[in-house]
C-alpha cells in the first residue's frame, strides 16, 4: 500500500450537510476535520461563517453547497448564495445543476446556470453536482461536458441524498468526459477505506465524507502492520 495517510486525508471533503446538525456539532467536526488535516469541510450555508472561523489557520478549506439538494432554485438565487458563501467565508463550492433542465436536453439553460454560480464565485472551486441516481449516461456525459465548459472545477456524482450514490461506473464514465483540468468528485455511500481507493484508481480526486476518521484510521491501521 503506497498511499500515506496524509495523501488520503488531502483527498477528502468531510461532510456536515445533515440537517438535524447542530452548531456544536459543526464545531466538532470542523475540529476533526482539522486533526486529520483533510482537504475541506463542506457545511450548510448557515454554518459557513462558524466553520470559517473554526478552521481559521488549520489548512482546512471551508466549503458550502449551493442550490442543495435538488438544484431547483433559479440562476439568480443560486448566484446570491455563492456570493453570500464567499463573503462568509467559503472557498469551496459545490452546486447542484438544474437537473429538470438537464433531462429536458434544455443545455443552454443548464450551461447559464452553472456559469452563473461559477462568475458569482469570484475564484472559489466550483465543484457540479449532477445527481447521477436521475440521469442516464447521455446525461451525465452532457452535464460533464456544460461544466467544464462554464468553468467549474470539478464535477460530482451525487449529492448523498438522492437514492443512490457514486458508483464505480459514473466515476469511470465522468472521468473520461471532462479534460484533465477538471476533477471528479465522488460522494454518496463512499464510506469505506477499500471503496474510496478503489474510486480513486477509477478518477476520482475527492470525496465527500461522513465516516472520515474511520477512513484514515483504517489506513493508519494497515500502514502500521505493514511497515
Amino acid at each position: 500500500m503506497t498511499s500515506t495517510v496524509a495523501d488520503v486525508a488531502k483527498m477528502i471533503d468531510h461532510s456536515l450537510l445533515r440537517p438535524e446538525l447542530t452548531a456544536e456539532d459543526v464545531r466538532a467536526g470542523c475540529d476533526l476535520a482539522a486533526r486529520y488535516a483533510v482537504a475541506s469541510v463542506c457545511v450548510k450555508p448557515c454554518d459557513v461563517a462558524l466553520a470559517a472561523t473554526r478552521l481559521d489557520g488549520t489548512g482546512v478549506s471551508t466549503g458550502t453547497v449551493v442550490g442543495f439538494p435538488h438544484g431547483s432554485s433559479s440562476s439568480r438565487t443560486k448566484a446570491a448564495e455563492a456570493r453570500a458563501a464567499v463573503s462568509d467565508g467559503a472557498r469551496e463550492l459545490d452546486m447542484v445543476l438544474n437537473i429538470g433542465r438537464l433531462r429536458a436536453g434544455d443545455d443552454a439553460a443548464v450551461l447559464a446556470d452553472i456559469r452563473a454560480v461559477v462568475e458569482a464565485a469570484t475564484g472559489a472551486v466550483v465543484k457540479v453536482i449532477f445527481e447521477n441516481a436521475y440521469l442516464t449516461d447521455d446525461e451525465k456525459v452532457r452535464a460533464c461536458r456544460l461544466s467544464e465548459q462554464a468553468g467549474a472545477a470539478y464535477v460530482k456524482t451525487s449529492t448523498g441524498f438522492a437514492p443512490g450514490g457514486a458508483t464505480l461506473a459514473d466515476i469511470r464514465l465522468m472521468r473520461a468526459n471532462v479534460s484533465e483540468r477538471v476533477k471528479v468528485k465522488a460522494a454518496g455511500g463512499v464510506r469505506s477505506l477499500d471503496l474510496l481507493l478503489e474510486m480513486a484508481a477509477a478518477g476520482a480526486a475527492r470525496f465527500g465524507a461522513t465516516t472520515t476518521a474511520a477512513i484514515l484510521d483504517d489506513l493508519a491501521g494497515r500502514l502500521a502492520r505493514s511497515g
